[in-house]
C-alpha cells in the first residue's frame, strides 16, 4: 500500500475511533495515528462519565482507552497473513488520574521481525507489550501489559 493510501487509512481510522460512542462516552480522543501505524497518541480527559467516586479516573476507562491500539498496529503492519488477537491483559494503577492522561504507544522492527520469526513455521506466538498511561505533569498514573497473539493465517503458512 502507497505511503498517501497508508496515511489516509490512519486519518480514517482515527475519526472513526473518535465517534466510537464508548470512547465518545469515556473521553477518549485519538491525538495521532502515524501513516506507517508504528505510533499512536491517545489521550483521556476527566469528566463525569469517567470519573470514580472519589474523583478521579475510573480504571475501567484507563484500560479501555489503551485496549485496541497495539492489536491494531501489529494487524497493519503485519499484513492480512497474520491472525493477531488480544489475549490476556493487566493494569497496575500507580496513582490517580486527576486530570487528563496520555498513552503513547510504539512498535518497532526489531519486534515485527521478532514475530515474523517465531511465527514462520506457523507456531503462535504471544508477544508482551507494554505501555504507561502518564498525566500532563508526565506523573505515571498506570502500567498496562497486554499480551497478544499471533499466527499466521493457514492459507498463508501452506504457501
Amino acid at each position: 500500500m502507497n505511503s498517501r493510501r497508508l496515511a489516509r487509512k490512519a486519518r480514517m481510522l482515527r475519526w472513526a475511533l473518535n465517534i466510537y460512542p464508548p470512547y465518545l462516552g469515556a473521553g477518549v480522543r485519538v491525538r495521532r495515528i502515524s501513516a506507517d501505524f508504528r505510533q499512536v497518541r491517545v489521550k483521556m480527559g476527566l469528566g463525569l462519565f469517567n470519573r470514580n467516586y472519589v474523583g478521579t479516573q475510573f480504571g475501567g476507562s484507563l484500560y479501555s482507552m489503551t485496549d485496541p491500539f497495539f492489536m491494531l498496529m501489529l494487524m497493519e503492519n503485519l499484513g492480512r497473513d497474520y491472525i493477531v488477537w488480544d489475549k490476556a491483559a493487566s493494569i497496575d494503577f500507580v496513582s490517580p488520574g486527576k486530570g487528563p492522561v496520555y498513552a503513547d504507544f510504539r512498535i518497532d522492527d526489531a519486534l515485527l521481525a521478532d514475530i515474523r520469526q517465531h511465527t514462520a513455521g506457523g507456531d503462535k506466538y504471544l508477544p508482551e507489550l507494554h505501555v504507561e498511561v502518564r498525566d500532563g505533569a508526565g506523573t505515571l498514573v498506570a502500567r498496562v501489559h497486554k499480551t497478544l497473539y499471533v499466527r499466521l493465517k493457514p492459507r498463508a503458512r501452506q504457501a
